[in-house]
């Protein structure tokens, strides 16, 4: 948008605003920013997309800037190679589950730099219509949860919940609060069938039962229930791990959870347990000792980590683009096996010495990729628990062995779908073959050209089609977005700064 442009939405929004009687921190309330986002807004400082819009019109009643509410879809003008330099943000997982583990505190918490997705939207949705207060301190994300005395969950914003799988986390954190409760089915990404049970298998040690029945998880907590014994976990999940540990945190007792997930989020959230006064033994390890507390009421302040998969999507942009750009604060601890596999595979990269994330204790570098030749690697690729392959990761090499010499068999044995999603990279020219639900056989190098796509269900494939759109010459379109809207802030804008030409767009 031209400066003049701005100018003049910004004055429509103003005149919208005081029509409505509103200040500028009541209308930065209502669009969960900051009251200096919506003064630059108005005096025609600020970038705004067309979804922003969209929200600010909803928001004021006004048809002058409203531009309806139908779904995003992006354009892309590929072939174009990216340089300069940009930041991985914060963990989107990491986010959410700390979210979620707010509750299991009676006090104040402020979060740093908190991604502002829809997936965290959603989650602030359901828990300001619980009766928590949530506050946008400012532009850079940092983030201010009070919970209130007693919660309102038959106020609880159904359909928000069930536009969020994370929406199970809240199992762990209640059980402690309400002998009673009802949460909606979770929903999210259509990966296929994910099983609630290892949840319940979980925290049925402190007593919780869990029937399923009218589209709604009906809970019953037994307080004469406490765990005996070592949980072991049946999965070695990320949210599984974190709902055991929410549910050992407030548990007056030691809690030992084995087969535990030790992967960035829970990780993440275990170093806010400690804040809140929680000792958790074995934090990156397969086996956790929780020290519980009866009762928590701390203020704390906590800077989630930065996000391993965002920093493989750009790492991932850069590679099938052919060009060289810096990744700033990549948490390597959860990029080392990636990075050894691109290795074996050609990547001409460097990276920087390590240095500390804010929370103290990620590790960090800044990645520097350089145009690379690339070829198949020799054994097949498949993810594994932490620290293996992370399997939202996974889906980054289909592009990847599509750019590479070579056939490369990629073997996603967690979802049922999943991999006949990488399929859609056909009709950019990729050479994808099924061979099962599990199992693609990607054949390269790959001479991508523009196509018109629906955009996948699942986050990751979906992010995958768009690098894959970046690399193809011509134009493309990927429609309905919403899916990569959840897990990513701002990433068409963000891939533009480094020279990416991405236009978002709604039908009108």
């Amino acid at each position: 948008m031209t400066d003049d442009y701005l100018s003049r939405i910004g004055n429509l929004i103003r005149d919208a605003r005081k029509h409505r009687g509103w200040t500028q921190t009541q209308l930065a309330e209502q669009l969960n920013t900051s009251q200096s986002a919506v003064n630059r807004i108005e005096k025609g400082h600020q970038n705004l997309t067309l979804e922003m819009l969209a929200r600010i019109g909803e928001a004021l009643d006004s048809e002058i800037v409203s531009l309806g509410g139908g779904p995003v879809h992006l354009r892309v003008v590929g072939g174009r190679p990216l340089s300069g330099s940009i930041d991985v943000k914060s963990s989107k997982n990491a986010g959410v589950a700390l979210l979620c583990a707010s509750l299991l505190n009676k006090g104040r918490t402020t979060l740093r730099k908190v991604a502002r997705i829809e997936e965290v939207n959603r989650l602030l949705e359901v828990l300001n219509s619980i009766g928590v207060r949530t506050t946008w301190l400012n532009d850079a994300g940092d983030l201010e949860i009070v919970p209130p005395a007693q919660l309102d969950l038959a106020a609880m914003d159904a359909a928000a919940a069930r536009r969020t799988r994370s929406i199970i986390m809240f199992l762990g954190p209640l059980l402690h609060r309400e002998d009673t409760f009802q949460l909606p089915y979770a929903g999210g990404c259509d990966l296929g069938t994910r099983t609630v049970e290892p949840h319940m298998a979980a925290l049925r040690p402190f007593g919780l039962d869990v029937k399923a029945t009218g589209g709604e998880y009906h809970a019953m907590v037994n307080r004469a229930v406490t765990p005996g014994k070592p949980i072991v976990l049946t999965e070695r999940g990320d949210t599984v791990t974190e709902n055991a540990i929410m549910a050992a945190a407030r548990y007056d007792g030691v809690t030992v959870i084995r087969n535990a997930s030790s992967n960035y989020m829970v990780q993440d959230l275990c170093f806010y347990l400690d804040l809140l006064g929680v000792k958790i033994d074995g934090i990156g390890t397969t086996t956790l000792t929780v020290h519980g507390l009866r009762d928590i009421d701390v203020d704390v302040d906590y800077a989630p980590s930065e996000d391993p998969i965002e920093a493989m999507s750009l790492l991932t942009a850069a590679i099938v683009t052919g060009s060289e750009v810096t990744i700033r604060r990549a948490p390597v601890e959860f990029l080392e096996i990636e990075l050894a596999l691109l290795e074996e595979m050609g990547l001409d990269y460097s990276r920087s010495e390590e240095y500390l994330a804010e929370n103290g204790r990620t590790r960090l570098v800044d990645l520097v990729t350089r145009p690379s030749r690339l070829h198949a690697p020799i054994d097949k690729i498949h993810p594994m628990p932490f620290p293996g392959l992370n399997i939202d990761n996974l889906p980054f090499f289909a592009v990847i062995a599509a750019s590479a010499t070579g056939q490369t068999l990629i073997h996603d044995w967690v979802y049922e779908n999943r991999a006949i999603y990488l399929t859609d990279l056909n009709k950019l020219g990729g050479r994808v073959k099924l061979l099962d639900p599990h199992r693609v056989m990607v054949e390269g190098p790959t001479h991508w050209s523009g196509a018109e796509i629906m955009c996948p269900p699942a986050l990751r494939p979906a992010v995958v089609t768009l690098i894959a759109m970046m690399a193809a010459k011509g134009t493309s379109v990927l429609r309905s977005v919403y899916v990569i809207n959840r897990g990513y802030e701002d990433l068409a804008t963000r891939l533009n700064s480094l020279g990416a030409q991405i236009e978002t767009f709604r039908d009108i």
